[in-house]
């Protein structure tokens, strides 16, 4: 229980939260992978890629490679 409240401690830390960076409704991330390009739009909702809306860039990253990503670093997004 103690190494938890210090785990939560540690995650709220200006350090932790800093790591990606925070991205605007509308903005669109682009990545080229294996010879292809692909967009995704930013939406209050999560993130939009090929019409579907996804909770998260590592559900889309996972889509796209076909293997676990995380999704902000697949998409240069971590600080």
């Amino acid at each position: 229980r103690q190494r938890l409240q210090i785990h939560a401690r540690q995650l709220k830390s200006p350090a932790v939260q800093k790591r990606t960076r925070s991205l605007e409704d509308g903005a669109v991330i682009i990545r080229e992978w294996a010879g292809r390009s692909y967009e995704i739009a930013v939406s209050a909702k999560g993130y939009v890629y090929d019409g579907k809306t996804y909770r998260s860039l590592s559900a889309i990253a996972r889509l796209i490679t076909g293997a676990r990503w995380s999704g902000p670093r697949f998409f240069g997004l971590t600080a």
